[in-house]
């Protein structure tokens, strides 16, 4: 189905999404549960710190951290809060506005990323990978792509 169409979706299409929608927050429960058993904080943290790291100079504005997340969130503006709090990451003036901010990674959040990836690394395996087939892997990888504009 494109978007020049006007036909409605299929029963399978409409299970597809289904399934797709229950399969993902299922196993985000898993990794988030996977990663609190081993005593650290949300993957939206991971996510954050993840961003931060392979961004230039580990800095960036709330809102271009906001569109590069993997994770929907919602309110942004408070995990950046609770992550300096931490001292994971430091809010700072942006040299390019004064009225603005960047957020950057601090030595202590870049130390939490690696002691959380391989927990995180574990859960993937767990959770998804071992699922699939290194063709099934590759067949979804394909099949997701559809759904992104420009990839």
């Amino acid at each position: 189905m494109t978007d020049e169409t006007n036909e409605d979706a299929s029963p399978i299409t409409i299970d597809a999404w289904a399934r797709l929608l229950r399969s993902s927050a299922t196993v985000l429960e898993q990794v988030e549960a996977k990663l609190k058993a081993a005593g650290f904080p949300p993957l939206a943290w991971y996510d954050i710190l993840l961003e931060l790291k392979r961004a230039e100079g580990r800095q960036l504005r709330p809102v271009e951290l906001e569109r590069r997340m993997l994770l929907a969130q919602y309110n942004v503006s408070r995990l950046i809060d609770r992550l300096a709090s931490a001292e994971l990451v430091e809010k700072r003036k942006s040299p390019e506005d004064g009225r603005g901010i960047v957020v950057a990674l601090t030595a202590k959040g870049s130390a939490l990323l690696e002691d959380m990836w391989p927990v995180y690394k574990s859960a993937i395996q767990s959770e998804f990978a071992c699922h699939l087939s290194e063709d099934d892997a590759a067949t979804l990888f394909r099949l997701l792509g559809k759904l992104l504009p420009g990839k």
